[in-house]
């Protein structure tokens, strides 16, 4: 059976019938006409973007957690009253 796209209450491919199946999910989509609306594709294009958007954001903030924690072990190790940089907390030496 054939899914349909539907945008705003109505079909991507601009068929009519209130018995046509259609759902807001694109990888459900099988009518060829629906795939090839701009509707579709934007809705694509979208998706994809902000699911690499949030993989970056979540590397980076990895990233960043990486050598955060590096610095303060490599501090830590170090014989004497090592200081901390600002934003590493509310202690003044480790």
């Amino acid at each position: 059976m054939v899914m349909h796209y539907k945008v705003s209450g109505h079909l991507a491919c601009g068929s009519h019938g209130e018995k046509l199946p259609s759902t807001t999910e694109l990888n459900k989509v099988k009518c060829r006409n629906c795939r090839k609306t701009e509707a579709f594709t934007e809705a694509r294009r979208t998706t994809r973007n902000a699911a690499r958007r949030a993989a970056r954001r979540e590397k980076n903030a990895r990233a960043s957690n990486d050598w955060r924690t590096a610095w303060v072990q490599r501090l830590s190790g170090l014989p004497g009253r090592q200081r901390l940089p600002r934003g590493f907390g509310e202690q003044a030496f480790v």
